[in-house]
């Protein structure tokens, strides 16, 4: 049986000035910026395990587990994957217009975010198609319609149902932190069936400007009364981990590339190829 442990949550004072609202408004606008559940209660708190290498199992008190959605939660590679299936012109050239797709998406989030124009993540997605289409010298309107369409409906990874039933079972608490509007995550997660499996989803569009800006992550916080070492905040990339960490999260870096750890302060705590071990961290 997972322990249970109560306690008061005070925000440190660099995060309590990031979260000051400067009206009413604002503050009940963060913290309800969930598309999916209900009121905030509160929550008995299940202990998981906290590793590192070469050390042994230590506990920690996590009451909530926070996941980025596309790229962790959902295949972003699989709109391209299943279009080139029965277009000719993506047979070949698929991986690398996903590729491009991808980091044409991330690079414009960023990019956006330095030069403070915000256009919502939706709008991103297809700005870096258009640019990983003309990159591959395709012109297809229709075949540029279907590719957008099935980003709405990505599948998920393959371990994350199983997953998301074992932390339900052990009654660890679920939200989603997104770079996707409420509108685009709620389609993604109604397509894939589990719009109703998380206590909270949160978009950046209340704060309008996008992951890894510390502003994006206290959201989490404001939303669920929580202190920073009380979230485990899962993520398949380096940048978003980072973001993460900075904001004193715990972090579970889902590495499927097996890519080197990116050079940036603030470096995963868990690494591992797939969520499926991430039930390890559980009593």
């Amino acid at each position: 049986m997972a322990q249970i442990v109560l306690r008061p949550m005070v925000l440190p004072p660099d995060v309590a000035a990031r979260n000051r609202p400067t009206h009413a408004g604002q503050f009940h606008a963060a913290v309800g910026a969930d598309i999916v559940g209900g009121s905030i209660r509160p929550q008995p708190v299940p202990r998981l395990a906290r590793w590192g290498p070469g050390m042994g199992v230590r506990r920690v008190t996590i009451r909530t587990v926070v996941f980025d959605a596309y790229g962790t939660l959902f295949d972003v590679e699989a709109a391209a994957r299943e279009a080139g299936r029965s277009h000719p012109v993506l047979a070949e050239c698929w991986p690398r217009l996903a590729a491009d797709w991808r980091r044409k998406q991330l690079e414009y989030s960023w990019l956006r975010s330095i030069m403070r124009q915000h256009e919502d993540f939706e709008h991103l997605t297809a700005d870096s198609l258009d640019w990983a289409l003309e990159a591959q010298g395709i012109e297809d309107v229709a075949l540029r319609r279907r590719l957008l369409d099935l980003y709405q409906a990505l599948p998920v990874f393959p371990e994350v149902p199983a997953l998301l039933d074992t932390l339900e079972a052990r009654g660890v608490e679920k939200a989603i932190l997104t770079n996707a509007s409420p509108a685009m995550i709620g389609r993604s997660l109604t397509s894939a069936g589990i719009a109703d499996r998380f206590a909270a989803v949160i978009s950046v569009e209340v704060v309008g400007t996008y992951k890894p800006a510390p502003r994006v992550y206290d959201l989490v916080l404001e939303r669920f009364a929580l202190a920073p070492t009380d979230v485990l905040f899962v993520s398949s990339n380096g940048w978003d981990i980072a973001g993460a960490g900075a904001n004193g999260f715990t972090t579970f870096w889902v590495n499927r590339g097996a890519a080197p750890v990116d050079r940036l302060p603030h470096r995963p705590k868990h690494i591992a190829a797939d969520l499926s071990s991430l039930t390890d961290l559980l009593p």
